[in-house]
């Protein structure tokens, strides 16, 4: 018998060490093919970070995770592509707290990559930098993905003055998304919520939200018949 997922978002050790996985990749095969700049809301523990994780590994080119699954036969193995990740799922307590997160973020990407992070430039030129030689150090276009891109802003909703103050900053991180396209493959934003509403992405006119879009409906969460299928042990 498997064992229960219950608070793993990595996908490599949810199928390394033997825990239930739902198959998703049906939906993550058609998101990925129609490329471009996702948006996509759900509510906490939802799975986003899971579902990330799992485009991580497949544009890693890492087959060996994937055995059995839908996408498995219709994939092409071949391509690899770089992945810039960047999770905000951490607490912040207060506005400067922000900084030192993406800091720490970027230096995580940098040093996976095996390039040196330039200290003299700001937060957001490090991040222009990592997807630009990114692209020229393998050859391929960039894949970013973006997990709870609102938390910071949350983390301090009742204290107006430090919300606004991240919001500004976070605001010029994704701005460097604007007019990069030739160096990216594909963006996935994920959040609480809607992205309209806090005024970040303003320009990134490609953005697509998909939250209310019935062909990702399910792409995270699990539907009754999956839970029957893939719990049915336990239910039992």
């Amino acid at each position: 018998m498997k064992k229960l997922p219950i608070g793993i978002s990595d996908f490599k050790k949810l199928i390394e060490e033997g825990y239930i996985y739902v198959d998703k990749t049906k939906y993550i095969y058609e998101l990925v093919s129609n490329g471009g700049y996702i948006f996509l809301s759900r509510p906490r523990r939802f799975g986003k970070s899971l579902l990330l994780s799992t485009i991580e590994y497949l544009y890693e080119s890492k087959r060996e995770l994937f055995k059995g699954l839908y996408i498995e036969n219709k994939w092409n193995w071949n391509e690899k592509y770089p992945v810039i990740r960047i999770d905000f799922s951490v607490d912040i307590k207060d506005s400067e707290k922000i900084n030192e997160r993406m800091k720490e973020e970027l230096e995580i990407n940098y040093k996976k990559n095996k390039i040196k992070m330039d200290k003299k430039r700001d937060i957001p030129g490090n991040f222009r930098r990592l997807i630009i030689e990114l692209n020229e150090k393998y050859g391929k276009q960039v894949v970013i993905l973006i997990d709870e891109y609102d938390k910071p802003i949350l983390d301090l909703i009742e204290d107006k003055k430090e919300a606004e103050k991240v919001r500004r900053t976070i605001k010029e991180f994704y701005s460097v998304l604007k007019g990069l396209d030739r160096y990216i493959k594909f963006v996935l934003i994920t959040g609480v919520s809607k992205f309209a509403k806090v005024s970040l992405f303003s320009g990134l006119n490609q953005l697509k939200d998909i939250s209310l879009d019935k062909r990702y409906g399910d792409i995270c969460g699990y539907t009754q018949s999956e839970l029957e299928y893939y719990f049915k042990e336990y239910i039992k």
